[in-house]
């Protein structure tokens, strides 16, 4: 890990926000894929408590996860250079389509590369879903499927907010494992 640098940090997460499209939860298959798979940086481990933090706290998921991995990598100033790198590519781009808004929302090739790009946010949505449930059922199968099933009802059909759910699965995370731990020893 020494051998990668601030400067490393830096134009890898510009690279990675720069051509990353459709939010937040695209980034993660990206960011794993570099720092995980790739740089071999992080665990698997790492890298799902990394994103149960992003999605936990306030903001876009994109600058949370950039953050929290810079912050793992290299300390707090690492999480600034994350964020400044990550939040560059979005400003620059933003800004020029800013200029350019008239033409670019009649341009057919842009509106047609757009229409393009949402295929490959699903597959990468769906591929992070995947890895995610993937690494939870290997460690807890039966709960996993209770949890994954019943959150599919509470907001699929009974149509309850996600932020009441993330409450209700942090809550019971804490009570299942929290308490579980503390009964077994393993206060970390």
């Amino acid at each position: 890990m020494s051998k990668f640098t601030m400067k490393d940090l830096f134009i890898t997460f510009f690279k990675i926000n720069s051509v990353t499209f459709g939010g937040g939860y695209t980034i993660v298959t990206v960011v794993k894929d570099v720092f995980v798979d790739e740089l071999k940086l992080l665990s698997e481990e790492e890298m799902l408590d990394i994103l149960a933090l992003a999605q936990g706290g306030p903001g876009a998921m994109a600058i949370s996860t950039s953050i929290l991995t810079g912050y793992r990598l290299k300390g707090p100033i690492g999480g600034i250079v994350a964020l400044v790198a990550s939040s560059l590519p979005c400003l620059i781009i933003l800004s020029l389509v800013s200029i350019f808004y008239n033409e670019f929302k009649e341009n057919f090739f842009v509106r047609s590369a757009f229409d393009g790009i949402s295929g490959m946010v699903t597959a990468a949505l769906l591929l992070t879903v995947y890895n995610m449930g993937k690494n939870s059922y290997r460690k807890y199968p039966g709960f996993t499927l209770i949890m994954v099933a019943l959150i599919f009802v509470l907001g699929y059909f009974l149509k309850v907010k996600t932020a009441y759910l993330i409450v209700f699965c942090a809550a019971v995370g804490i009570l299942v494992f929290g308490l579980a731990d503390r009964r077994s020893g393993n206060d970390d």
